[in-house]
């Protein structure tokens, strides 16, 4: 499964299936040597902190925000209030404010330096802080008054940025709202007002993203259903509105990215240019597949003509992930980093509103919030910023080893009973190195494994394959072509 996937869990339960998923899920927590629990004087740290945090003077409890995310989530960073100004509109985005509960070098800042980041895996968390902050005290529950990093973005009519804005205020959300629900809502014309400029902006910024060269590649989601000793799995597809929520994250990021390198000062979501090689070889792919690509067409516009559901565009879709590859952090402080942009969004970029989730974030906000206030940037931010991009490359690569030994855990559970049978499915990568090997993705179940032959794989092309491995101690699936 391509990495930028994600496997969810629908419903679990206490039959044989949903142990055998927490046990495996358990000893893979031992070979990473990660836990959900923290130190004890980490969570009596945190509870001192979820009890005083550091409440800034302004109130900004009258603008109604909502937050949108999936449906069990707890650990909620972002709520927005969006209206019209004028011609333009005007984005207030709040942001968890995690500095006020974690102090620089106390217990928790250790302990969250250590982890990076979250880590999310079926029906397991591996949080960055402990619950009592990141799902209670710091998110942005409803009804509930918290301390927030407040974005004021305003946008003209075409929806491109005018000026970004942010400081401490104190804020409050009044909905806590899931995207298939958002989503209904908008389709069958009951949505509020905030709701339908959310999709106005959305899709005015997916515009602009076009235009500047961005490149949206979507792959589905993996939704695992639990019950009794029954393996369920599923692909679904990204609603439109999660795209348009994602385009107000991303438009805050641009924001601080913008901020930092006036200053000189911050820290970047980087990604290089993609090789000139590696471009041509997936010309040959398209030709390969018998996809058109006009030699004159931009990689962006060409994945935006790609169809999913379509066997040779899924197989080309794959393909495209190869130019998403070797993102990183660069840090910066006087100097510009040698690579500045992300190549994948086409202008510089900076992660700001995930603080709860994901460690840079909290110091890209704070280096804002400074910037914003004509203050300093803060000593501890100083100090930290050169180690940075080293803690993230660990904690994203312990984060992907992570979820795609929980996303083999479960298909190895899946396809365990059916050994021998038979697949319909499509072949969508082929190693260069040896063509009769390389990955299928099944019809029924959504699951995407390896598979080999005796005779190179035909790329795209709709196959039967026979399963001959399915080890759920070992997390290991395979195919041969039939």
């Amino acid at each position: 499964m391509p990495s930028n996937q994600v496997i969810r869990v629908a419903q679990a339960d206490d039959g044989v299936a949903a142990q055998t998923l927490r046990d495996g899920i358990h000893q893979l927590q031992q070979e990473l040597d990660v836990t959900a629990g923290f130190p004890p004087e980490v969570e009596a740290a945190a509870a001192a902190a979820a009890r005083s945090p550091r409440l800034p003077n302004l109130d900004r409890t009258d603008l109604p925000f909502i937050t949108i995310d999936p449906p069990t989530s707890m650990d909620l960073d972002q709520a927005m209030h969006l209206a019209r100004h004028g011609d333009g509109y005007t984005v207030h985005y709040a942001i968890a404010d995690v500095a006020a509960f974690v102090s620089p070098g106390g217990p928790i800042d250790v302990e969250a330096h250590k982890r990076g980041e979250s880590l999310y895996g079926a029906d397991s968390l591996i949080p960055l802080h402990p619950k009592v902050i990141s799902e209670d005290a710091a998110s942005l529950l409803p009804g509930e008054v918290r301390p927030a990093l407040l974005w004021t973005i305003e946008l003209d009519a075409d929806g491109e940025g005018i000026s970004a804005h942010v400081e401490r205020a104190r804020v409050r959300s009044t909905a806590k709202l899931d995207y298939a629900g958002v989503q209904q809502q908008l389709d069958d014309g009951t949505a509020s007002e905030m709701l339908q400029l959310l999709r106005e902006i959305g899709q005015l910024r997916q515009h602009i993203e076009a235009k500047r060269g961005g490149v949206n590649l979507t792959l589905p989601d993996q939704e695992i259903e639990v019950t009794g000793d029954q393996w369920r799995l599923a692909f679904r597809s990204q609603l439109p509105v999660e795209e348009w929520n994602a385009q107000i994250s991303l438009l805050t990021g641009f924001g601080a990215a913008s901020l930092m390198v006036y200053a000189r000062v911050g820290v970047l979501r980087t990604l290089p240019p993609p090789d000139p090689h590696d471009v041509q070889r997936l010309h040959r792919t398209a030709t390969a597949l018998g996809i058109d690509w006009p030699a004159e067409m931009l990689y962006g516009d060409f994945i935006r003509t790609l169809d999913p559901t379509n066997s040779k565009h899924a197989a080309m879709t794959v393909a495209c992930t190869r130019l998403l590859r070797g993102s990183g952090y660069a840090t910066f402080d006087g100097e510009l980093p040698e690579l500045s942009e992300h190549a994948a969004l086409a202008s510089e970029y900076a992660h700001v509103t995930a603080p709860l989730r994901r460690l840079v974030d909290r110091y890209a906000g704070e280096i804002c919030v400074a910037l914003c206030a004509d203050q300093p940037v803060p000593d501890w931010v100083h100090h930290a910023l050169p180690n940075l991009p080293d803690e993230m490359r660990s904690s994203g690569r312990r984060a992907a080893t992570y979820e795609r030994g929980v996303t083999d855990l479960v298909e190895a559970g899946v396809l365990a009973p059916h050994v021998g049978k038979t697949f319909e499915g499509v072949i969508v990568e082929v190693d260069e190195k040896a063509g009769t090997r390389g990955s299928v993705t099944l019809r029924e179940p959504a699951v995407e494994a390896g598979v080999s032959g005796e005779e190179p794989l035909p790329l795209g092309t709709d196959v039967t394959v026979t399963l001959v491995t399915a080890d759920v101690a070992t997390r290991k699936v395979a195919f041969r072509l039939a």
